[in-house]
């Protein structure tokens, strides 16, 4: 769970670093200079690439949660009394824990 927080914590950080760098090409479009265009053009193509592993990771987390998905619900329909049973423990912790309040 950790994991997962931390990849989708990175994806949200990786997202706005991208919106800041194309923000930061958009408002220095004006200046000129061989030094400033190369710079431009390298920053240009780190937010591509960026922009193109990010979609690979959004991809690979979404397949992962179809992958455990499907094996909850195969879980499910092969055990239904056991998920029943489950279900009604955690919703009893979760009782408990928020009558404490």
């Amino acid at each position: 769970m950790a994991q997962q927080l931390s990849a989708s914590q990175l994806i949200d950080d990786l997202t706005a670093v991208i919106k800041d760098a194309e923000s930061l090409l958009r408002v220095t479009a004006a200046q000129t200079g061989d030094k400033v265009e190369e710079i431009r053009a390298r920053a240009q193509e780190t937010v591509k690439n960026a922009k193109a592993r990010l979609e690979d990771v959004e991809e690979q987390a979404l397949e992962r949660a179809k992958e455990i998905y499907g094996d909850a619900d195969e879980y499910v329909r092969g055990n239904p009394w056991q998920a029943v049973g489950i279900a009604a423990g955690v919703g009893l912790l979760v009782g408990l824990l928020m009558s404490r309040r």
